[in-house]
């Protein structure tokens, strides 16, 4: 089954891939190695996901969050891949901020929202590495950003 088909069946749409907020590239390549600069978590009605976990927003939403960066990620990657994203041959690792309160340590769980989609889209190929920290804040107030980095057809 084709990665667009899966998105199908699974009832999910790739975003257009976000253009940068700064002076940095959405991605850069080197080799079969693809690095996606960070996500924020965007919904699909186009506005910002914002807000604090553990003040606020649990870890169901936040999940929610790190789904839309997970689909955002692969905007980029299939941009990087001139549309196609029969490309792609693994998510190699994600590193997941996620803007919480001092006390809030359910990170990990957040950022499964996007690894568990990740795996749902590309199965096997979608398991990776990964990092979940807490920030104290993220850009435009934002509950989550995520990067990553992935192998590609060279």
């Amino acid at each position: 089954m084709t990665i667009d088909a899966k998105l199908q069946e699974l009832g999910l749409t790739l975003p257009d891939a976000p253009a940068p907020a700064a002076n940095y590239v959405p991605y850069v390549q080197t080799g079969d190695m693809l690095y996606v600069s960070g996500q924020i978590s965007i919904g699909a009605d186009g506005k910002f996901i914002t807000g604090k976990l553990g003040d606020g927003l649990g870890v169901d939403e936040g999940a929610a969050a790190a789904q839309r960066c997970a689909l955002a990620l692969l905007a980029q990657v299939r941009a990087a891949c001139g549309g196609d994203l029969s490309k792609l041959k693994r998510v190699v690792k994600l590193t997941g901020f996620v803007n919480s309160t001092a006390d809030f340590t359910d990170q990990p769980k957040v950022v499964n929202g996007a690894s568990d989609t990740l795996v749902a889209i590309l199965g096997d190929a979608g398991r990776h590495a990964r990092s979940a920290v807490s920030a104290a804040s993220l850009p435009l107030g934002v509950a989550v950003e995520i990067e990553g980095i992935f192998q590609i057809e060279a």
